[in-house]
């Protein structure tokens, strides 16, 4: 209750005449004199200050008992940063550095997937392209960022479910060259090859280059077959410091033999054939489930590309944020500096992922594509590996659905939680530093910590 005394002044007004009088009948021009007496100044009445209501006291919120501390505190997270919410209600369960921006390694494919599903959309498709050439004899393969595009027999398998294959664009491009009466009957000789849709370096600097040795990465152009792989059906297979001129030769070849040179399409020249890559919902499970490199870059730079902020490695920055814009989160702490994550200068806030996972799990937009491509613990993708969510940790199996991230000083995980008591959490856990590689067991068991909690996770 508010109490508020009220003070009324009195006022007083009085008025003393004193008239002295003559009496005399000789007293006609006597003066008469009046004394009138000052009134008092009214006394003003106090003003006493309101005191403000006290607002209804606010629900208890309550105890949260579950500690995953001890996983936490495990050595091997070395420098350990990580965040858990409850989707549901918003409410931050635990919080170690969360909104700190640090290395994310291949997590960063999240926010890769979700630029390029608000961008591109989900039934978008790369395309790769033949037009008539500007000399007789000339063809151009003008490359469209379809790194799927397979040298292989259409029908083989390869490392990409749905892949356009190169003997089907050159069966198109014979038959139109035949059906043209200026051309028919005449060899083509020479294949232009046009990668100028991605513009300045191939390789991201920051990129070790042992990794294409390693088979994790190629040089990123916009044309290539295969992934660049030696091995097209493999995953992990080696890769060139040509994938241009692979491709290239791969066409020429399926053409019958012609020679290949470096150059680019004339403006408005007829198309004799072209072949596409399977939809991003697709590409975007291909990116997510493996922890597909090369896929990522292309979508990322197709990404910047349609958002009109250009076709290099300089352009992830703004075309990546502002294809994330859409999901109205704040990008300002984000740096992106490739698609793929490989790069130890990309920086990511842990608190960015798990706002960006609760409207992933709630399938805001196109996000449920990109939910459905996510590996799940023992049972799909990365996490179904042997050294992943094994052992004691296989009790959260089936329940965490989310990315992984490996580079040489990092180890991540963030994704949602479908926790034993019904919660469903989003999280990130980052492991950075001088990190071994059973980090990830680390990583998993505090995964399966939080499972444990659910909504009753507590930050202590």
């Amino acid at each position: 209750m508010a109490y508020v005394a009220l003070l009324g002044g009195a006022a007083w007004a009085g008025t003393s005449v004193g008239a002295q009088e003559d009496r005399s009948a000789e007293a006609d021009a006597a003066s008469a004199v009046v004394d009138v007496a000052a009134s008092p100044t009214p006394t003003p009445t106090p003003t006493i200050p309101t005191r403000a209501v006290p607002a209804a006291p606010a629900g208890a919120s309550p105890v949260r008992t579950c500690s995953v501390a001890d996983a936490a505190a495990d050595p091997r997270l070395e420098q350990f940063q990580g965040r858990a919410v409850n989707a549901a209600t918003g409410e931050v369960l635990f919080d170690r550095g969360g909104s700190t921006p640090s290395r994310t390694a291949s997590v960063l494919k999240v926010l890769t997937t979700a630029a390029a599903l608000n961008v591109l959309g989900p039934d978008y498709r790369l395309t790769t392209r033949v037009v008539r050439g500007a000399e007789p004899g000339t063809v151009v393969l003008v490359g469209g960022g379809d790194v799927t595009l397979s040298r292989t027999p259409s029908g083989t398998t390869t490392a990409y479910a749905g892949a356009a294959h190169l003997d089907e664009l050159a069966d198109q491009v014979t038959a139109a060259w035949n059906a043209d009466p200026a051309t028919a009957g005449s060899p083509i000789t020479t294949v232009v090859l046009d990668s100028s849709y991605f513009s300045g370096d191939a390789w991201q600097p920051s990129w070790n280059r042992k990794e294409l040795a390693d088979g994790y990465m190629p040089p990123i152009t916009a044309l290539m077959v295969d992934g660049d792989r030696d091995s097209p059906a493999s995953n992990v297979s080696a890769r060139s410091d040509d994938p241009v001129g692979r491709a290239g030769s791969a066409f020429a070849a399926a053409l019958g033999g012609a020679t290949t040179v470096i150059g680019t399409a004339p403006v408005g020249a007829p198309v004799l054939g072209q072949v596409s890559s399977a939809p991003v919902s697709t590409l975007v499970k291909q990116t997510l489930i493996v922890s597909d490199n090369t896929i990522a870059e292309a979508l990322a730079r197709v990404t910047a590309i349609e958002a009109g902020a250009g076709s290099s490695f300089g352009s992830l920055q703004q075309g990546i944020t502002a294809g994330l814009a859409a999901y109205g989160l704040d990008t300002s702490a984000l740096r992106i500096v490739d698609g793929s994550g490989l790069s130890g200068g990309n920086a990511v806030p842990p608190s960015y992922l798990t706002s960006l996972f609760v409207q992933i799990e709630n399938r805001a937009g196109n996000l449920g594509w990109l939910y459905d491509g996510l590996p799940i613990s023992g049972e799909a993708g990365s996490l179904s590996y042997s050294d992943r969510f094994a052992g004691s940790s296989s009790r959260a199996d089936g329940a965490v659905h989310a990315k992984t991230g490996w580079i040489d000083d990092g180890y991540t995980l963030a994704g949602t939680i479908d926790a034993a008591d019904g919660t469903v959490l989003t999280f990130a856990i980052y492991a950075l530093g001088d990190v071994g590689d059973d980090a990830k067991q680390a990583i998993d068991a505090l995964a399966a910590a939080f499972w444990d909690c659910g909504a009753n996770l507590s930050d202590y």
